[in-house]
């Protein structure tokens, strides 16, 4: 069985700066992708550094709607660079979040359009950060359509969930669904289309229930959370494996296929 992490923040500092021993890990328990979305202009060369050095992982680069605030115009061109490279994979962590109420939406907005706007230009999926920001941000997507990509950490609606289908875009699910009490989002795990699934952890945050308070959510725990999915789909963990793997392919073309393969 072969798992591809599709949103991990491994350049955190929660990590310790461990990451071959954190990676050793993830493979150890089958993970044999992991998609490290960068935040911030600052953060590009980090991230890029990390991937480099790492082949099982595969950089994003955007600017995250909690970094706007402190974000430069300027820094649309720095992204752009970096999205040049033949190794990106996506364009990301970009979106909305109006959960907190002090960043100011309107300049996350603009940052959102304009990195939709270089998304198509480089035709690059996205990765999408959305908080109480659902039906906005698949109005932009809607006006400034892209190649698809994942809507991260997801958390709508049944109807939002078909709207983000029907641009194209994977469902990414995690440790959030490993909470028996998270009924509603269970229940989209147990009834969306199997091809609109990904698996993530975004380590090291959201840890998943199984773990004790305090203790980073890491990628080689994706394998447990993916036992959630097969036991809500009545799927063995192999089939879980390879469907997962095989969405996370076709959304993320540029993904090696020597990630799922022997």
């Amino acid at each position: 069985m072969k798992f591809i992490d599709t949103h991990c923040h491994l350049d955190a500092a929660e990590f310790g700066g461990q990451q071959n021993a954190w990676l050793a890990a993830a493979r150890a328990n089958g993970v044999t992708c992991v998609i490290v979305p960068a935040v911030a202009h600052d953060n590009f060369p980090v991230v890029q550094a990390l991937c480099a050095q790492s082949p099982e992982c595969a950089p994003a680069y955007g600017i995250h709607p909690m970094y706007t605030d402190h974000a430069q115009p300027e820094d649309l061109t720095i992204l752009r660079n970096y999205l040049g490279r033949e190794e990106t994979v996506a364009v990301g962590e970009i979106g909305l979040d109006f959960f907190i109420e002090h960043y100011d939406r309107a300049r996350q907005e603009y940052f959102f359009i304009e990195q939709l706007k270089l998304a198509r230009e480089f035709d690059l999926p996205v990765l999408l950060h959305i908080r109480r920001a659902q039906d906005i941000i698949l109005k932009h997507l809607r006006q400034y359509p892209v190649r698809g990509g994942i809507a991260h950490a997801f958390n709508g609606s049944a109807q939002q969930a078909g709207e983000f289908i029907k641009l194209g875009f994977k469902l990414g699910f995690g440790g959030a669904m490993t909470y028996p009490r998270a009924t509603r989002l269970r229940q989209l795990a147990a009834t969306l289309t199997l091809d609109s699934l990904v698996l993530e952890t975004d380590a090291p945050d959201i840890p998943p229930a199984f773990l004790e308070r305090g203790i980073p959510n890491a990628p080689e725990y994706l394998p447990q959370i993916a036992a959630t999915l097969a036991e809500l789909r009545g799927l063995t963990l192999t089939d879980i494996a390879h469907i997962t793997s095989e969405n996370a392919l076709a959304v993320l073309p540029k993904l090696s296929i020597s990630h799922t393969t022997d």
